[in-house]
């Protein structure tokens, strides 16, 4: 729809609106990490936050905004004469989960460069949200290298492109807000940490509340302008607000005793760095400057605590970001109170003030968010997560191994040795395979197919040399021409399908041991989190195999589903890899280039084949074979313990075609068995095993 949903008709979400309102007045608070459920009105709010923003006086005809004040010295469109300015809104722009290096930053035109030593450059993103809002959905989807460039331009101000000599500078000071939902994956924590604020958002559970969101989202639909038409006079009176606060900013005065309560919070609950404090104190003084003050006092430090820190307490992917705020309030009680100043017009201290007009809190109270749900005022679909329903538990199973046991608790995780899938992938760029990346070493040269993106200098020259004479070449340029360019191929690493086929019967049912098999595959889980790759849990017991994970990007579910994990039944070992084969089939389809790593923990017993009928080990033996004939790579953790082993699960490997590796050897220090590679494993298991069989 043409007409935005209005900021201040958002109901509820006090914590959003007030993140998104602070980084307006002071975006080097360092941008807005949403995070929440599918369908919580995070694309609205932010959208509906660049109404909010105070008109931009530019330069006429400059592409990078430059204000005609102080324009920037460095702009490749300048120099700019003085004159009067061009007044437009401030600019939201969005960048797709899909986009390029050179759509962010920008790119050159390398024959022109070369050809004719001029910096012809097509500005990115970057310079389009200068002095605006650069929104990021799905920012957790994005790759690694873009949310650098993009974090890097955020806190220095300014963009810089560089290839081949050439190199450009240009100013990108912008609002940074990023949303995620975090069932489709994690950021690295390094990044979590570069975002100034975070806020978890859920819808709410008050009915009351949630018909206001449904009475004002079926509004806002029968008539977009007239429902923007009544809400106006609270947008202008947010607006207004916005910039009262920003003339106010630089006025105000951050004590000594608030920035005592400032380290002793970021101190007292072990963040990491010194990020967080800087990032607490300038929130804090946005805080106050919002609230007409100006002084900070504890409660804009509590408040700024609230929204900078909890994010900063995680440890690894699994921790749930929080903060405990009985002991926050604990810290700041040890300070005495500052004399607030006198305010002969005092203004109410946050957006839950009614946010301009009756932008407030709850169910038909005016609140300022908009309404929850991912639909038509999102500008896109809703939200869709990248996981089944959580599989209810089977029914007990009786036969051998005994009947169902209650989940256990997975040992402490460990760092795990590397495995990969060999040969030279094309997949998503991760950290585990190798593979043909757009990042990386250079290997090779080749004619680019489509945009030029990556030159390889000494390849366009060599093609370009021998054609000079009759070019008609006589000074001492290189004359190079669209056929002469060439494209760096490059080797990185790639992400992978790291696919789990746990064995859950009651002969792994015995508590120590299976707690320890838990560790193992958490262990495994932590790896594929760091390594960015997609994970998929399967688990077989009782009378046959079901999915408890369809692929995804988020671990953490993974491990969920893993600690809820019961056991117990007889062991379905073929039917386990039947679904594995048919997991991997239809994720083949959905994304050929991803390379699947097929990772079965089980200790090679087979004593049912389900609903296959059958001889169980005969089943089990044909089913692995199938999946070594289909050139799945796989890897075998032996969980057998004991003196006595009877070596199944060796053999299992050698139907698959895999390494056998067992719980100890999983670890990075063990002395026992090095897995860098598949391949290297895989001739020597097969030898081990061919030896055995003959003495057999």
């Amino acid at each position: 729809m043409s007409t935005p949903y209005p900021f201040t008709a958002v109901v509820g979400q006090a914590d959003l609106r007030l993140a998104l309102l602070l980084n307006a007045v002071s975006p080097a608070v360092g941008g807005v990490l949403v995070r929440g459920e599918k369908g919580t009105a995070k694309s609205t709010a932010v959208r509906a936050l660049s109404a909010l923003l105070p008109h931009v006086d530019v330069v006429p005809g400059c592409r990078f905004s430059c204000a005609p004040a102080a324009p920037d010295p460095a702009c490749p469109d300048g120099p700019h004469e003085s004159g009067p300015g061009a007044d437009r809104p401030a600019r939201m722009v969005e960048l797709p989960v899909g986009a390029s290096e050179d759509r962010l930053v920008g790119a050159l035109d390398i024959e022109r460069a070369l050809a004719e030593g001029v910096k012809a450059f097509e500005p990115g993103l970057l310079a389009d949200a200068h002095r605006g809002i650069l929104y990021v959905d799905e920012v957790n989807l994005l790759h690694d290298h873009l949310i650098d460039l993009l974090l890097d331009a955020a806190a220095m101000g300014a963009s810089y492109v560089e290839r081949e000599g050439v190199s450009v500078r240009h100013a990108a000071r912008f609002l940074l807000v990023g949303t995620m939902n975090p069932e489709e994956g994690e950021l690295r924590p390094q990044l979590l940490d570069r975002f100034g604020l975070t806020v978890e958002v859920a819808a709410s559970r008050e009915p009351a509340q949630r018909v206001e969101v449904v009475r004002r989202r079926l509004a806002y639909e029968d008539d977009p302008a007239g429902f923007a038409a009544r809400w106006a006079g609270d947008e202008s009176e947010v607006r207004a607000r916005v910039v009262a606060a920003r003339a106010l900013l630089p006025q105000v005065t951050l004590g000594d005793t608030a920035l005592l309560q400032i380290a002793a919070t970021c101190a007292g609950f072990e963040v990491d760095g010194m990020r967080a404090d800087i990032v607490m104190a300038r929130t804090a003084t946005a805080l106050a400057a919002w609230a007409g003050r100006t002084s900070v006092l504890k409660e804009d430090v509590r408040q700024a605590a609230l929204l900078a820190l909890p994010h900063r307490r995680r440890r690894n992917p699994f921790d749930a970001p929080g903060l405990d705020e009985d002991k926050l309030d604990e810290i700041l009680d040890g300070f005495p109170d500052e004399e607030p100043e006198p305010d002969p017009d005092p203004e109410p201290e946050g957006p839950d003030d009614n946010g301009g007009g009756d932008g407030g809190n709850g169910g038909g109270d005016g609140g300022g968010v908009p309404p929850q749900g991912g639909g038509p005022e999102t500008g896109h679909a809703p939200d869709t997560p990248q996981e089944a329903p959580e599989a209810q538990p089977s029914a007990p199973q009786g036969g051998a191994g005994g009947a169902e046991q209650a989940a256990v608790a997975a040992a402490e995780p460990f760092r795990t040795k590397m495995l990969s899938v060999p040969g030279l992938g094309e997949g998503a760029a991760g950290r585990r395979s190798r593979a043909r990346t757009a990042h990386g070493r250079t290997t090779g040269a080749q004619r680019p197919r489509g945009q030029l993106t990556k030159l390889h200098l000494a390849a366009t020259v060599h093609a370009a040399a021998p054609h000079q004479k009759a070019r008609g070449r006589s000074g001492p340029g290189l004359v190079v021409r669209k056929d002469d360019l060439r494209q760096a191929t490059r080797e990185g690493r790639e992400g992978n399908l790291v696919l789990f086929c746990v064995d859950a019967s009651g002969s792994m049912a015995a508590r120590q041991r299976m707690g320890a098999v838990k560790g193992a595959v958490l262990s495994l889980l932590l790896d594929a989190y760091q390594r960015r790759d997609k994970v998929g849990l399967i688990t077989f017991r009782g009378a046959g195999a079901e999915l408890a994970l369809p692929p995804t990007s988020s671990v953490d579910a993974a491990a969920a589903r893993l600690e809820k994990l019961p056991t117990g039944g007889r062991t379905p070992l073929g039917p386990g890899l039947l679904k594995a084969r048919e997991v991997l089939r239809i994720e083949r389809l959905r994304d050929p280039s991803r390379r699947p790593l097929l990772v079965v923990v089980t200790d090679g017993r087979a004593t049912s084949a389900g609903a296959v009928g059958g001889d169980p080990r005969e089943l089990s033996g044909r089913s692995a074979r199938l999946l070594a004939a289909e050139g799945v790579t796989s890897v075998v953790v032996d969980c057998e313990s004991g003196p006595v082993r009877l070596g199944l699960a060796g053999a299992l490997a050698a139907d698959l075609g895999a390494p056998a590796v067992t719980l100890d050897g999983l670890r990075a220090d063990s002395l026992t068995g090095l897995v860098k590679n598949v391949r290297t494993a895989v001739t020597h298991t097969a030898s081990l095993n061919s030896v055995s069989r003959r003495a057999a």
